[in-house]
């Protein structure tokens, strides 16, 4: 039977980070992965990274432009690229880590707090550690809808971006981030995109005056969106499929290509044995963790998706930060003081935020002012063909102190960042409004947008 000190189970972002930590501080660690196709985690394997160089090489097809098969054909070179890239950053993650840390290829499962089972072509064995640290991860939703499963044209994000043939016809189920990432890509490859929301609102959490201009730019490209509709069947057919989708109470039937379902992912806690180390899930079957991602056990962390939190690889990442503070820091760095958390939605342009919508503000009581400004004001976005959106911020009346920040707009993704380290610092919006940038850049715009606050 083999000894760690520290064992972490799932190669993502804050296991790989931690792991690197541990064995640099002089710890036995080893790191187990079910799959060796997702070494470095769902980030770089099926997600962030194979899903922005889609995005990036939409937006370069939408540019050329050209006949549908044409496009077709810069996709299937698309995807054969992303097939390298992807192969190359995850030999890369192994070699990081593989001269200090052992990886064990496996299934993990608990058979108590200090010891696994480990599965795998090769056997089983049992390891033993003083602690454990579980990352691993989430797996997508799949809805019980009739025929979704056994329907050759379905997909998910992850097979969608294996897939080499560009459909003519997309129906997307599901309206959340993955799904409108989604429409965006391949509207811009050249895709005939159309969209089932579930509720009535199309992006709900997010500021709707903002979101009104993203459903505009949705509308330009010929993405159609379906207000509460529900796919209630899936036919296959000899070179399409057929989905029945109920909308408002009335059946309609849509011929299509390839189908995506984008329903959301789940905490990937199924076959871990959870309850044989004394730890315990939320109602949500998500592993249950205290301020310092402390799981119910008293030796055993978890961190980023399996957590139910917010499913970003950065805070996955921060998240490593948090467990190293408790282990091996100053036991300072917890979940409720890491800050705001920006987020980015990759369309065409890119919406992003951080802090309070308006209407979120005025719900938790605050006097608060606005600036509001079209993208199209600001040169850098003239320059990139790129004036599509607007952006704006919430200010507190009363300090100065921004709330929140709303940017649809070019290069929104990296704006944002600039807004989030203001606030966290507790700068007045004066800050930003008066500093100086360089030009021409989206950051610019700072000035111009906070010169216009009431």
């Amino acid at each position: 039977m083999k000894n760690y000190t520290d064992v972490i189970i799932g190669f993502g972002k804050g296991g790989k980070t931690l792991a690197g930590k541990l064995a640099a501080s002089g710890h036995q660690v080893a790191l187990i992965e079910a799959s060796k196709r997702m070494y470095g985690g769902t980030c770089i394997n099926v997600a962030c990274i194979p899903s922005k160089f889609l995005e990036n090489n939409a937006r370069l097809s939408m540019a050329k432009g050209g006949s549908f098969e044409e496009k077709a054909a810069f996709y299937k070179q698309v995807i054969a690229e992303k097939k390298q890239l992807i192969a190359a950053l995850r030999e890369k993650n192994y070699q990081k880590i593989a001269g200090s840390i052992d990886v064990i290829d496996g299934h993990a499962s608990f058979i108590d707090s200090h010891t696994i089972q480990v599965e795998s072509s090769e056997g089983t064995e049992e390891i033993k550690a003083d602690r454990f640290y579980i990352n691993t991860g989430a797996r997508p939703f799949v809805p019980p809808i009739k025929g979704l499963k056994e329907s050759r044209y379905a997909y998910l994000s992850e097979t969608m971006m294996d897939n080499d043939r560009l459909p003519k016809e997309l129906v997307i189920i599901g309206g959340g981030y993955i799904g409108v990432e989604f429409a965006s890509y391949y509207a811009n490859f050249g895709s005939s995109v159309t969209v089932l929301l579930d509720g009535k609102d199309f992006l709900p959490r997010e500021d709707q005056e903002v979101v009104a201009l993203v459903e505009q730019s949705f509308e330009k490209r010929g993405i159609k969106l379906l207000r509460e509709a529900k796919a209630e069947e899936i036919i296959d057919e000899e070179q399409h499929a057929l989905v029945k989708v109920n909308v408002k109470g009335e059946e309609i039937v849509l011929s299509t290509d390839a189908i995506l379902t984008a329903t959301g992912r789940r905490p990937n806690v199924e076959g871990l044995r959870l309850e044989n180390a004394g730890v315990e899930l939320t109602e949500r079957k998500a592993v249950k963790v205290d301020q310092t991602l402390k799981t119910t056990a008293e030796n055993i962390w978890a961190m980023g998706d399996v957590t139910g939190g917010l499913q970003f690889t950065y805070i996955s990442l921060d998240d490593s930060r948090i467990v190293a503070s408790q282990l091996m820091g100053d036991h300072q760095r917890t979940t409720e003081n890491r800050g705001n958390v920006p987020t980015s939605i990759f369309i065409d342009p890119p919406f992003s935020r951080v802090g309070l919508s308006e209407k979120e503000a005025l719900a938790a009581g605050y006097k608060i002012k606005a600036a509001r400004m079209q993208a199209m004001a600001i040169p850098k976005a003239k320059v990139l063909k790129q004036t599509d959106g607007m952006l704006k911020m919430i200010i507190n009346a009363e300090t100065d102190q921004i709330l929140g920040a709303h940017f649809f707009c070019a290069e929104s993704h990296e704006l944002i960042n600039l807004v989030k380290l203001a606030m966290d610092s507790g700068l007045p919006y004066q800050t930003l409004r008066d500093n100086i940038y360089t030009h021409p850049t989206m950051s610019e715009g700072l000035n111009d947008l906070l010169s216009n606050v009431q």
